[in-house]
């Protein structure tokens, strides 16, 4: 099979298309012809080193049909999209012609909606979607700050939000992006200095809930931004990796705000975290009415592997990019 490898960790030029063999289901997994996939800043990371020693072939989701299951549960050419699993960090993953995915982290696709758009949806919304309903526990009418809105995470967080019935703030950095957030929906558009909490105060603005993309640089802001008992939830780390310097609980973590974590590479598909839970048959039913804006922002073919990570970085792309495996 065609698969793009990590040649050696580094810049973009290091991904590599090259001949491999084909991979064979093990039990407990499925063998999937990938059609599309989704790209990721955690590709990203991956393939620049960022996260240490990682499997050959990245990726961490794709489309695609069944090519072979050992269980029998799911026969050849049923539509399917996959997510982790560990795919790209600890077995190769989607950047291929053909891929093995444990079968906890497959799920069967009902939609006619072409190969790119069913990869666009996967990572992003089954993330913004466990980080809205399962850590905020986001109500219809509260009001959720979405940091990191420009994002693929961060609009699929703003969509499911703003179809939630939520009131969404959103933020960027530049304000020449804020007509893009408007057009999802969103309450209002707050550009990011790095003390919104400044502009919370001073708009009287009451938020129950932050969904933090931009992670530990700003982490005290968005502590200070949200209510009395609200709720922050941290999902990324657009801001780098660097740890919150000197972070003290007592000094830093307002009385009765909770504070927690959602790192998807790690958890979905696990019997804590089952892709079960996750609505994706009604998320793709909503892309196909429109009721979603799912559809990624730019398409790229296999070959252009190299110029797809280039814009991803360079955020260039404003929203969730995919690749069709032709």
């Amino acid at each position: 099979m065609k698969a793009i490898v990590i040649s050696a960790y580094g810049a973009p030029e290091a991904l590599r298309i090259t001949e491999l063999p084909d991979p064979v289901p093990a039990p407990g997994e499925v063998l999937i012809r990938v059609k599309a996939f989704g790209l990721n800043h955690a590709e990203a990371y991956m393939r620049a080193g960022a996260w240490g020693e990682v499997a050959a072939v990245t990726g961490i989701e794709c489309a695609g049909v069944v090519e072979a299951d050992p269980s029998g549960q799911l026969v050849p050419g049923t539509r399917v999209v996959a997510i982790l699993g560990g795919m790209g960090r600890t077995r190769n993953g989607s950047y291929a012609e053909l891929v093995t995915v444990p079968a906890t982290n497959v799920v069967t696709v009902n939609s006619s909606l072409g190969w790119p758009e069913l990869a666009a949806v996967p990572e992003v919304y089954a993330t913004a979607w466990s980080g809205l309903f399962g850590n905020l526990a986001l109500r219809r009418g509260e009001r959720v700050l979405v940091r990191g809105a420009t994002s693929s995470l961060g609009q699929a967080a703003v969509n499911l939000a703003v179809d939630h019935g939520a009131n969404v703030l959103a933020t960027t950095r530049n304000p020449a992006h804020a007509p893009l957030l408007k057009e999802l929906g969103v309450e209002d558009v707050l550009i990011d200095d790095g003390d919104l909490a400044a502009q919370v105060s001073s708009g009287n603005l009451t938020i129950d809930a932050v969904f933090d993309l931009v992670g530990n640089s700003v982490l005290r802001d968005s502590l200070a931004t949200v209510r009395p008992r609200g709720r922050v939830c941290q999902l990324g780390f657009l801001g780098g990796f660097e740890p919150v310097p000197d972070f003290n609980p007592i000094a830093d973590l307002p009385t009765g705000v909770q504070l927690s974590f959602f790192g998807s590479a790690f958890v979905l598909g696990s019997p804590e975290f089952p892709l079960a839970d996750i609505p994706l048959d009604a998320i793709y039913a909503k892309v196909e009415s429109g009721a979603l804006s799912a559809r990624p922002a730019r398409v790229f073919h296999f070959h252009e592997i190299v110029e797809a990570h280039r814009v991803m970085e360079a955020g260039e792309a404003l929203g969730k990019m995919a690749v069709i495996v032709d």
